[in-house]
């Protein structure tokens, strides 16, 4: 019979892979043989008749099969165990040539969890109308290689994605990113999807509220006219002054002039009254 089984296990456990074939409790593995095998290419370990008598050099103190159920157990689980093993076991017979039982593959899959997700933001202008911002999620350390989805107030985004990794079977790291014109207070979130596990981070962004409108430098001919205006105000201004004080001064001149002449006036000797002999005589 042949089935696909999945088995999934984190980096560091104890998983067991099971096998398509139990062995009744009135026989024993003395009777079969069994081969749990990698890839249809590697031998993780083989039995015949109740003996090891291969076992991969990988795999050295970290398998054991069970004698009844014929499961493998892998310990310490690493990130190049993640595949696809078979178990074949065949009967023996004294008088036949060995029976095929089962040939059962199962697909192993290995996760190594990714570090929570970690949104930060760089805001590359700002206006009093909206806010751009560069926003990126980054998560490290995971196995199989991941996917990275997100949501902008619950509405789906996508990310300009990249991963790092130095091989197939090397932890990933991955990194997102958007660029937004945020025009309101809005909610981003980043969730990372592996191998049926996600991890999610939220983050509120907000948009900046300064709104203090720079100042233009004077243009040349708008210098040149306020320097203009100036200067004819602070000419008219002396001018003003100047003709004020010569009407101050000539209104001075005049009114001592006049006292003047009254003071000579006054001053004049009183005119000589002659008598003539005709008067005397009347």
């Amino acid at each position: 019979a042949l089935e696909n089984k999945v088995v999934k296990s984190k980096v560091g456990e104890k998983v067991g892979l099971p096998c398509c074939h139990k062995i009744p409790s009135s026989e024993s593995l003395l009777n079969y043989r069994v081969y749990w095998q990698k890839n249809t290419t590697d031998v993780v370990l083989a039995y015949a008749e109740g003996k090891l008598i291969s076992t991969h050099e990988r795999y050295k103190n970290r398998t054991e099969m069970d004698s009844r159920d014929l499961t493998l157990w892998i310990s310490s689980v690493e990130i190049m165990d993640n595949g696809s093993y078979q178990c074949v076991v065949q009967q023996l017979k004294h008088s036949q040539n060995s029976k095929v039982l089962c040939d059962e593959t199962v697909t192993f899959f290995v996760t190594a969890d990714f570090s929570t997700p970690n949104i930060t933001t760089e805001v590359s202008n700002s206006s009093c109308e909206s806010t751009e911002m560069v926003v990126t999620c980054s998560s490290h350390g995971g196995f199989p290689k991941p996917k990275i989805s997100g949501a902008l107030n619950n509405v789906s985004v996508i990310w300009n994605t990249s991963w790092a990794s130095e091989s197939s079977f090397s932890l990933y790291n991955i990194t997102g990113k958007l660029r937004l014109n945020v025009t309101k207070d809005v909610s981003i979130t980043c969730s990372i999807e592996y191998n049926g596990f996600v991890k999610t981070t939220s983050l509120p962004l907000r948009k900046t509220n300064d709104c203090v409108v720079p100042t233009q430098p004077l243009s040349y001919n708008v210098i040149t006219a306020s320097s203009i205006i100036i200067i004819v105000f602070l000419l008219a201004i002396i001018l003003a002054a100047r003709y004020l004080q010569r009407r101050v001064c000539s209104h001075c001149c005049k009114s001592q002039d006049s006292v003047e002449e009254g003071v000579k006036e006054y001053t004049k000797p009183p005119m000589s009254v002659k008598v003539t002999s005709k008067t005397s005589s009347l």
